[in-house]
């Protein structure tokens, strides 16, 4: 009885020395594996901390350049926001690929997710893309007076953000304009330059004294204390229409001065030439009644 428990001990300590030996042949086959992903992990690790060394960098050089070409601020954080978040996936590929993680269907997936967004944001894509071109190419800036002639609104620009310039029209109105219409319609300035030539134009009638009323016309314009003395005022013939003689007037003047001077010198020469007996023409109708 005691030889046989000894050689059923035997037997068990046998079978034990020989799983202990599987498993030791097991771990020796998988040990260069782990080490080698150990080594990969470190090196990824070591490429974390350098790539996020490199991206603050790589920002700072990228805001430098932003502030010196005076990309405005909303735009500059956005972009800003934009280039890290592009950087840190950039990283994230790589340390996924040293630690041997497939990036293909990863890089795949992005890709289709940036297809779908697109699509379905195109329209506010265009018009964050049109905000982009109106901050960076500078056609107007808050405070300019604009016209958009594809829509035919205007008024005084008061903000513009990434999507939506708001303009205050002069009755004081707020319109919200898409940034890509604005930045493919052709856009009127009027308050790029400091000075504006105001033009304006009267009828006479045909029997009236032309060089008479063209003097009138000038003093009326010298005389006025908006008016740029240094700037020739110009009044001459400008057309012969049916029914009257139009001659325009050309003074300049200050921007912001612009209508007050138009309406000035308007009412100041029709006045003027009612004193004189300078008939203006207007339309008439002469209605005959059959007896």
């Amino acid at each position: 009885m005691n030889t046989m428990n000894f050689l059923l001990s035997e037997s068990a300590a046998t079978s034990t020395n020989e799983e202990v030996t599987n498993i030791v042949n097991s771990m020796k086959g998988y040990l260069p594996k782990i080490i080698d992903f150990g080594v990969n992990v470190i090196i990824a690790l070591l490429i974390l901390f350098v790539g996020k060394i490199i991206i603050k960098w790589l920002l700072k050089i990228c805001n430098k350049f932003f502030e010196k070409t005076k990309v405005e601020i909303s735009i500059r954080r956005f972009l800003n926001s934009l280039i890290k978040v592009a950087l840190y996936v950039i990283l994230i590929i790589i340390i996924c690929d040293r630690v041997g993680i497939n990036t293909a269907s990863f890089i795949a997936v992005l890709g289709t997710l940036g297809l779908t967004v697109g699509l379905a944001l195109q329209g506010s894509l265009s018009n964050f893309a049109g905000g982009v071109l109106i901050l960076v190419l500078k056609p107007f800036k808050v405070g300019d007076y604009i016209v958009d002639n594809g829509t035919g609104c205007e008024g005084k620009v008061d903000r513009i953000d990434l999507f939506y310039t708001k303009i205050i029209t002069v009755d004081n109105r707020a319109i919200f304009i898409p940034n890509g219409t604005l930045s493919n319609s052709a856009i009127t300035n009027n308050t790029e330059f400091d000075i504006r030539r105001v033009d304006i134009e009267f009828g006479i009638a045909y029997a009236s004294d032309i060089d008479k009323a063209k003097e009138i016309i000038f003093n009326i314009a010298k005389a006025d204390e908006k008016a740029l003395e240094e700037k020739e005022i110009s009044v001459f013939v400008s057309r012969l229409d049916p029914s009257q003689v139009t001659i325009t007037l050309r003074v300049w003047c200050n921007t912001d001065y612009y209508w007050d001077v138009k309406a000035r010198v308007t009412e100041a020469v029709k006045k003027e030439l009612d004193a004189n007996n300078i008939e203006i023409p207007f339309n008439q109708l002469q209605v005959h009644i059959a007896k």
